[in-house]
């Protein structure tokens, strides 16, 4: 049985190389870039109204000028102005040849076909937003491993581009284990449970921006667990299964993974809950075991199959938090585990939740993330800084 910091060191060394590949511009939120981006073009591609106003061509000392026509956003012609002259223009459209200055409409006083300057504020090239002020052709606009927002998304979309260079996300299989599982909304015989597993581990997927994710039911017998492992394996990049991990006569789980070939990288941690995690590789493939408990398998979820995913898709894997806050209350546990209790922030303290049995799923409701007393520790006060791993 091995620490959590083992553990986690261990799956930082053998996480598969990124695999790069296209997706559509609509699906690329949340997704890492793969490559350097470059601006196919110049935006904006044409000298442009920055306000609904008059152009015209700067001279100093003049005061009025003669309307002469009228260009709208997205206006095909090009059109010319003369010194002297004025046309109305609208934000978004082209300026005319010539044209140097807009003049907002609220400046100006119009009598027939002139209008009249009544601010002295304005300055030569006013209101104008000039050729390749956002971006410049060839100009890098995204950096590879940056990660593409809604934000990047519109930049992206401005520029033209209809898809992006990405890390891909992993195709997941998650198998549920269990004889005594039932699905929500199916009526529960006496010894059954309802399936929570599934809909927690679905939605934190999703979250991670995975959204090639299938699930397997299998019932807690050998041969069963065996085809299902396999079949997973032929569909996934990354597998996750839930449940007969443990060392019952029940949990065909670490057996079936020998068999299919499935390199342990590692199986115990001294941790709880969560203790009977197994963790290992085939080629490319990336295989967690959790333990069946739905706190167990948020706990080993976010410790150690989110980083990992981030990992694998170029983001940023928070392995070790960075973040610590004071008890506010004593805690008192086994020195010989780590514990990872469900917290909740007030007050900028932490305060550990009832409920904290491995069975018990009421705390995650409330909780604002995990506290992390490390191995070795039998005692904290109130007061005492923890570790903290948030939402």
């Amino acid at each position: 049985m091995i620490t959590v910091k083992q553990a986690k060191e261990i799956l930082q060394q053998n996480i598969p190389s990124k695999s790069v590949g296209k997706v559509s511009l609509r699906d690329a939120a949340g997704l890492v870039c793969g490559e350097d981006i470059f601006s196919p073009m110049d935006v904006p591609s044409f000298d442009n109204s920055a306000m609904d106003g008059y152009a015209i061509a700067w001279e100093a000392g003049v005061q009025s000028w003669e309307l002469n026509g009228e260009v709208a956003a997205g206006a095909k012609e090009t059109s010319s102005l003369e010194k002297g002259k004025a046309v109305r223009i609208f934000t978004g459209a082209p300026i005319p040849e010539g044209a140097d200055t807009v003049i907002q409409q609220e400046w100006v006083t119009v009598s027939g076909n002139t209008i009249s300057l009544q601010n002295q504020s304005l300055e030569k090239g006013m209101h104008v937003r000039k050729k390749g002020t956002q971006t410049q052709l060839g100009s890098l606009i995204l950096p590879k491993g940056s990660l593409i927002t809604p934000g990047g998304i519109g930049l992206l979309a401005s520029v033209g581009l209809e898809d992006v260079s990405v890390f891909l996300p992993p195709r997941v299989v998650v198998i549920i284990t269990g004889n005594e599982i039932k699905e929500v909304g199916e009526t529960l015989e006496h010894g059954q449970i309802y399936n929570a597993n599934e809909p927690v581990l679905d939605a934190y997927l999703k979250q991670e921006g995975i959204k090639e994710i299938d699930f397997i039911r299998v019932e807690d017998h050998a041969a069963s667990v065996r085809q299902a492992i396999q079949t997973a394996l032929s569909n996934a990049d990354l597998v996750l299964l839930s449940g007969g991990i443990s060392v019952g006569d029940y949990d065909f789980v670490k057996g079936g993974l020998e068999k299919a070939g499935v390199q342990e990288l590692f199986y115990k941690i001294k941790q709880k809950p969560g203790k009977p995690i197994f963790a290992g590789i085939k080629g490319q493939q990336l295989i967690f075991a959790l333990p069946g408990n739905p706190a167990s398998v948020i706990t080993c979820f976010n410790q150690y199959v989110k980083p990992a995913i981030r990992q694998w898709m170029g983001k940023k894997a928070d392995w070790e938090s960075k973040s610590f806050l004071p008890l506010a209350s004593p805690v008192k546990k086994n020195p010989n585990l780590t514990f990872f209790l469900k917290v909740k922030i007030a007050d900028s303290q932490v305060q550990v939740l009832p409920g904290q049995e491995s069975f018990n799923l009421i705390a995650f409701a409330q909780a604002d993330g995990f506290a992390e007393i490390p191995e070795g520790v039998d005692f904290l006060d109130a007061g005492e800084q923890v570790t903290l791993y948030l939402w």
